[in-house]
């Protein structure tokens, strides 16, 4: 019998609409029942390719026993994270607060009034190892509340206190030397034998890295590029990168980038496009440039829809067990492409007999191994029969945010190869968005066989403009230019904290919560706060407009402020303010025949630039050949016919 999750849209929650759980969605129905019931809220927080969320599932949400436990005692509401970024970022500080770390499944206990009084993320079914199980502890909670709701209910308010807590003023100077100190930190954790940053888990967190690459540029700071490149080439060599059907898994679980947590996410995977066509250009190294390129492809391959809209993810199990899809024994391989072949690609890609993970083997190339494409054939076979082995669960969800992100990483690029096709696949998801995620200057979160879901959030409209900025960047199309700025525009009409700084994560036209969050940090991806600094610094020097040299002056000001503490934990504010002091020439070019592309590529990264198929008046041709104007420090330098370097 289905419950109530049979009617939502989000592929995560119709995992669970067959569930034995009557589950709620979140909304008033559930408050309600519970307020008239005089019940606790079980809330459940996931998303549909998260591995452990799956276990928990099999474990306990499939369970009777589980069921009629939540049923009777308990309303049971599910949330999928993806849609609904502000629940999860209120319930996460919660969990963090109580437990010192958070994660899928998030599980928290509330009050009808929405108020926490215990979290967690993933129980077992049953106590072991001095670990609570599930069964127990909703047998704790169940009889608590019967027998001491006071106490639960003080315990909530106290809560509720401690993360409402009013924060001191925020800054109003801007720190320059932010980026400085950021960088220096990224070169104390480096990890100069492995390269990434810290110990295992490493998250590929590619904003880091593109960051790393523009100071490098700017403060001619070798140690920095030399962190990013060594980084970039052994993920490209590691199990994180899919060696047979390319694209990056989520992070690794060891040091090396060897075995992966498998799941492929959309977001991930445009970052680091970003991240690897940006390394290239700073070091000219094609390695990084086939990496970017084998990761768009997989991207086009695996997890594009007809009309040019972006899947979010790729799960990590097939067959109840995670990763099978991806490990292969030596004599799989032998036997496919025969034992000749199989020999030589069994020692290209590090296959033993006794395996490099549980008795199996993911390919890879840290044994120092050249990378090149002189397997293809063999990969090729490899990845039709993995296809036909087993299939993974692909959600479809369209997510406003994550689909524009894959825009900048297209629009990177075409800049970087000058291959058109990658502009118009940027070009064709950029009318997706505004025809089904889009109603005005209004946007939706994500939308699923073209039914949209709740009203956007801060990271949707931010990351949106961005997505705008890149395609004007590299096309010269005003209207990209406009329509980024009627998005920033409702940013500032919805998002805007006008008493102490920065942007709300929750805007006028989404729900009320407890609280009402302001996220600053760069997590695994980067804040709606720190996409507006680099939307609001971009917007006033491709537009020479006062008014946004003023709210970016603001923006940079405030998020200063926040990144006091620990200033590597926000490198999309500091590349932002990179851009803000170190302003990018502008280079005009007036075309004589060549191709927008031909052009653009080969100019540099670090620049504004505008091309004009025709002469103006302003513009005209300098002896009938191409011309380019470049304006840098606030001095415009005669027009000349050679290329800027």
């Amino acid at each position: 019998m289905s419950n109530r999750l049979k009617q939502e849209s989000s592929p995560y929650l119709l995992q669970h609409a067959d569930n034995p759980v009557d589950w709620f969605p979140w909304g008033e129905e559930a408050f309600a029942k519970a307020q008239q019931e005089d019940k606790p809220i079980f809330l459940s927080i996931g998303y549909s390719t998260c591995h452990w969320c799956h276990v928990m599932a099999h474990e306990s949400f499939e369970n009777k026993e589980i069921a009629e436990l939540l049923n009777r005692h308990f309303v049971s509401v599910k949330v999928d994270r993806e849609e609904r970024p502000d629940i999860d970022s209120v319930y996460m500080s919660v969990c963090q607060a109580l437990t010192g770390s958070g994660g899928w499944p998030m599980s928290i206990f509330l009050t009808p009034e929405q108020k926490p009084f215990y979290a967690g993320t993933y129980f077992p079914l049953s106590s072991r190892y001095g670990n609570v199980g599930f069964r127990d502890l909703l047998a704790v909670i169940a009889d608590r509340w019967e027998k001491d709701k006071s106490g639960l209910l003080e315990s909530a308010e106290h809560i509720v206190s401690h993360i409402t807590s009013e924060k001191a003023d925020c800054y109003t100077e801007i720190d320059p030397t932010l980026p400085n100190k950021a960088a220096a930190l990224f070169s104390q954790a480096f990890d100069r034998k492995y390269g990434g940053f810290g110990r295992a888990p490493k998250f590929p967190a590619p904003h880091n890295l593109i960051f790393l690459t523009l100071y490098s540029r700017l403060h001619q700071d070798s140690e920095a590029l030399e962190q990013v490149e060594r980084t970039l080439e052994n993920m490209r060599r590691g199990g994180i990168f899919d060696q047979i059907g390319y694209g990056f898994s989520r992070y690794s679980t060891d040091s090396r980038f060897l075995v992966p947590h498998f799941e492929k996410m959309l977001y991930d995977n445009a970052l680091l496009i970003l991240a690897y066509a940006a390394a290239y250009k700073a070091s000219g190294k094609l390695l990084f440039l086939d990496t970017a390129e084998k990761t768009a492809d997989y991207v086009f391959r695996e997890m594009t829809g007809d009309a040019g809209e972006f899947y979010c993810a790729q799960d990590a199990d097939s067959e109840g067990e995670e990763g099978k899809f991806y490990v292969w024994s030596r004599e799989e391989i032998e036997k496919l492409l025969g034992e000749k072949a199989g020999k030589r690609f069994c020692e290209q890609y590090g296959i033993t007999q006794q395996g490099n993970f549980e008795g199996r083997n993911i390919p890879n190339l840290l044994n120092g191994n050249e990378i090149s494409d002189d397997f293809e054939r063999e990969r090729r076979i490899l990845y039709d029969y993995r296809k036909s082995r087993a299939d993974l669960t692909l959600d479809r969800k369209v997510l406003t945010s994550w689909n524009s992100l894959m825009i900048c990483a297209l629009a990177m690029i075409y800049r970087v190869t000058g291959k058109r096709s990658y502009l118009l696949a940027a070009e064709k998801n950029q009318e997706f968005l505004e025809t089904h995620l889009t109603e005005g200057n209004h946007l939706y979160v994500s939308c699923y066989d073209t039914l949209h879901s709740v009203n956007g959030f801060l990271d949707d409209y931010a990351y949106y403009a961005a997505a705008l900025l890149s395609l004007y960047e590299v096309s010269s199309k005003q209207a990209y230019l406009d329509r980024a700025e009627q998005i920033l525009e409702a940013v500032e009409r919805q998002f805007a904290d006008r008493e102490h700084g920065g942007y709300f994560l929750c805007g006028t036209r989404n729900g009320s919560l407890i609280i009402r969050p302001k996220e600053s940090y760069d997590g695994a991806l980067p804040s709606g706060n720190s996409m507006m600094a680099y939307c609001l610094v971009r917007m006033s020097q491709l537009t020479d407009r006062e008014d946004y040299q003023q709210r970016a002056d603001r923006q940079l000001a405030y998020l200063s402020g926040e990144t006091q503490g620990y200033p590597a934990g926000y490198s999309l504010f500091q590349t932002a303010l990179l851009f803000s002091l170190h302003p990018p020439e502008k280079i005009t070019v007036v075309l004589a025949g060549e191709k927008p592309e031909d052009i653009l590529s080969a100019l540099p990264l670090y620049a504004d630039i505008r091309i004009l198929a025709e002469p103006t008046e302003e513009y005209p041709l300098l002896n009938g050949k191409t011309s380019y104007y470049v304006c840098k420090e606030y001095t415009c330098l005669p027009p000349t016919n050679e290329r800027p370097n």
